[in-house]
């Protein structure tokens, strides 16, 4: 999500390369979130895709100016003293904001969902209010998930919103969810110091790659490539296994019924997963 984020929200601040990060959830009662928001904030109630869940997004009025100065070629800077309502400009942008947010959360929560056609329904704003208790977006007792987003650019800028959702509307939300039940994991006792993702956030499906091999080509041969060129390989004793620029573990090749397959031999010391 931060990374679909990242290349949306680009386009309201002229194409800026972004960077959005999305904390861990911070589990909360509904009474607590709307306390986190407090009274007065940008706050929009958004409808999540085919699943047809809510969320709420909050924006507190400083970040709502900032990122509006910014979308203008300005700097970009929360100031410390903020107007009492937010200027028709600034709640545009958050609305423009909140539905990419929405559509982000959509075309996350429809991967995975079978039959569904390409033009499946995405995300959208249903209400905006400057209350968030007036938008109703959870009882006052239910358990909700409040996910910190930062969002930052190469200036050195930070803007934060908060995304807030019932912990009935999880599941929903996330790719392949009828198979959440058989995601849990037990850690295993000889890996202390790995973290290891239970339950619902455990059937997000990750890319890994192992590299076989790596080489070096000058670009005048490079140039001159053509099909039924051999290039020898030497495959690496210890292959790595990454997810993007991490690596996981390494492992030797071998076969698997018939198949080519990796034994992991080694996890690097300071293998960290989230």
């Amino acid at each position: 999500m931060a990374d679909q984020l990242a290349q949306d929200l680009a386009v309201l601040l002229s194409n800026d390369r972004l960077n959005v990060k999305v904390a861990e959830p911070e589990w909360l009662s509904g009474t607590e979130v709307l306390g986190r928001i407090g009274p007065v904030a940008a706050n929009s109630l958004l409808r999540v895709g085919v699943t047809g869940v809510t969320a709420l997004l909050s924006i507190d009025f400083a970040n709502a100016i900032a990122l509006t100065d910014r979308s203008f070629g300005g700097g970009g800077r929360t100031a410390s003293e903020v107007p009492e309502r937010l200027p028709r400009s600034a709640a545009l942008l958050v609305e423009e904001a909140a539905t990419m947010v929405a559509g982000a959360m959509a075309r996350i929560a429809n991967h995975g969902h079978a039959g569904l056609a390409p033009q499946c329904p995405e995300g959208e704003v249903i209400i905006r209010s400057e209350s968030a208790a007036r938008l109703r977006p959870f009882a006052a007792d239910a358990l909700c998930a409040s996910f910190a987003l930062e969002i930052g650019d190469n200036d050195g800028c930070q803007w934060g919103a908060m995304l807030a959702i019932a912990s009935d509307f999880i599941d929903p939300l996330l790719p392949d969810p009828a198979q959440a039940a058989t995601a849990s994991r037990k850690p295993d006792a000889g890996h202390t110091g790995v973290k290891v993702v239970t339950g619902s956030f455990g059937t997000i499906p990750l890319s890994l790659h192992a590299v076989l091999a790596e080489f070096d080509l000058p670009l005048g041969r490079l140039g001159t490539l053509a099909p039924g060129d051999q290039i020898p390989l030497v495959p690496a004793r210890h292959v790595p296994i990454k997810l993007g620029d991490t690596v996981l573990a390494y492992g030797s090749i071998g076969t698997l019924d018939d198949q080519m397959a990796l034994r992991l031999t080694r996890l690097p010391e300071e293998r960290l997963l989230k």
